[in-house]
C-alpha cells in the first residue's frame, strides 16, 4: 500500500510544481497585457483569466489537495518517517510550499477582480520561489539527510540569482531595441 501512496503522492506533486509554474507565467502575461492598447488588453486580459481560473482551480489547487493527503497518508503508514530529522526539514517546506501556493492564490484572485498589481519583473523573480523549495525538497529527499541538502540548495540560490541577473540584463536589451 505505502508505494501506491508514495507514487500518487509524486504524482501529484508534479501536477502541483507544474500548475505552479504556470500559473506564475501566465501572470507574467497578464502584467504585460495591461500595458498593451485598450482592445488587445482587453482580449488578451480575458483569455488570461479564463486560463488562470481553470488551471488553478482544475489543476493546480486540486494536485495541492492530493499531493498532500497522500503525503500525510504515507507518514501515517510508516510513522517512523517521523523520527527522521531530514523529514521536519521537508514538512517546514511543505509549509512554505502551502504559503507560497496561498500566495499565488491572491493573485488568481488579483486577476479575478482585474487588480493585479505587481509587475512581469515581480513575477518573473516570484517564480524562482517555487524553483528553489522544489530543490531543495528533492535534495532532501534523495540525500535524507537535514545537513548534505543545504549545498544543493546553496547551488540553487547561486543559478537564482545568475537568473535574475540575466533577466535584468535581457531586460535592458529588450527595452534597447
Amino acid at each position: 500500500m505505502y508505494l501506491y501512496l508514495k507514487a500518487l503522492h509524486i504524482i501529484f506533486v508534479v501536477c502541483w510544481f507544474a500548475g505552479l509554474f504556470y500559473i506564475v507565467r501566465l501572470f507574467v502575461y497578464y502584467a504585460e497585457a495591461q500595458l498593451k492598447p485598450t482592445v488587445e488588453k482587453e482580449i488578451l486580459s480575458n483569455q488570461y483569466q479564463i486560463m488562470t481560473h481553470r488551471l488553478w482551480y482544475i489543476i493546480t489547487f486540486p494536485s495541492a489537495i492530493l499531493a498532500t493527503i497522500f503525503g500525510v497518508w504515507m507518514l501515517i503508514e510508516n510513522a517512523s518517517l517521523l523520527k527522521m530529522p531530514w523529514m521536519h526539514v521537508k514538512l517546514l517546506f511543505v509549509l512554505l510550499l502551502w504559503l507560497y501556493h496561498f500566495k499565488c492564490q491572491q493573485f488568481v484572485t488579483q486577476i479575478k477582480n482585474k487588480n493585479l498589481t505587481k509587475t512581469s519583473s515581480f513575477f518573473r523573480i516570484w517564480n524562482e520561489g517555487a524553483t528553489i523549495i522544489l530543490f531543495s525538497v528533492v535534495f532532501l529527499v534523495i540525500l535524507k539527510s537535514a545537513i548534505n541538502w543545504i549545498f544543493g540548495v546553496v547551488g540553487i540560490i547561486g543559478l537564482s540569482l545568475l537568473l535574475m541577473l540575466g533577466i535584468k540584463f535581457y531586460k535592458k536589451i529588450r527595452t534597447k531595441s
